[in-house]
């Protein structure tokens, strides 16, 4: 008998590369550019503010030995766990750098997208869609942020939550933007105490349901790591998705080993 090959397995253009490099961080190539998201390269330390954040663990590959990157995607600029010191100075060696309009006005060279705005980088079509870092009306204390969703043709669809809480935001992006192949989704159940018990990322529960609006779109979880007021493991996470029988649709990336995602 003769073993039926998956043309999504063994095709180029069906998957992506990506390397998690910590925290909300990770570089992937995708329509002839390098990509990152949400540059954190310090080492650990104390963040003072608001509220204090506590930095734990470094990068596992710095600023310096990242290589090349086209594009930077941030998805807001307020909190040092998305964009901290060194990674600020790492905005300044990238071409395009693409964020939330109030991140346009406060830091030099950042095209802001609203949402549902889109812009063309060589092949690929970069539309801003909404994220919530908290529960409804939060905005005011956490600040505007954005996701991202690339598309490009004969490319998997990738989409890039930033610090998103609301799974309704995620059910609005599918209604309006289509079939998600990779979803990159922050995830920990970041609390920093600004809302009590109220997390201002996804948590275990709220993933799943995130999952289940993106249908079968392979969902690579980060962002859960290296904070102190990260409040969930991703050991958590993946029961929850066995639970849920949702176990295959998941991809843990290891920071610093590169990880190839085939879309489904």
């Amino acid at each position: 008998m003769t073993n039926a090959i998956d043309p999504a397995a063994t095709d180029p253009a069906a998957t992506v590369e990506l390397l998690h490099i910590g925290g909300p961080t990770v570089r992937f190539r995708y329509g002839g550019h390098t990509w990152l998201t949400d540059p954190t390269f310090d080492e650990p330390g104390v963040y003072p503010g608001p509220v204090t954040l506590r930095k734990l663990t470094g990068p596992a590959v710095s600023a310096d030995r990242i290589g090349p990157v086209d594009v930077v995607l941030l998805s807001h600029d307020q909190h040092p766990d998305n964009l901290d010191r060194t990674g600020r100075d790492f905005l300044s060696r990238v071409e395009t750098t693409l964020s939330t309009p109030d991140a346009a006005e406060r830091i030099e060279g950042v095209r802001g997208l609203e949402n549902w705005e889109s812009v063309r980088l060589g092949e690929v079509t970069v539309t801003g869609v909404p994220a919530l870092h908290g529960p409804e009306g939060c905005e005011p204390v956490t600040g505007v942020v954005t996701g991202f969703v690339l598309r490009a043709e004969g490319l998997p669809t990738v989409y890039v939550s930033g610090d998103n809480a609301s799974v309704e935001r995620v059910e609005r992006i599918v209604e309006r933007m289509g079939r998600i192949d990779v979803a990159i989704l922050n995830v920990g159940a970041a609390n920093p105490g600004r809302f009590g018990d109220t997390d201002v990322t996804l948590n275990g529960r709220s993933a799943v349901r995130a999952a289940e609006a993106l249908g079968d779109a392979v969902i690579v979880p980060v962002h859960a790591e290296g904070w102190a007021h990260f409040s969930e493991t991703l050991d958590y996470l993946a029961r929850n998705f066995e639970y849920a029988g949702r176990g295959e649709q998941l991809r843990i990336p290891v920071p610093g080993e590169s990880l190839t995602v085939t879309a489904p």
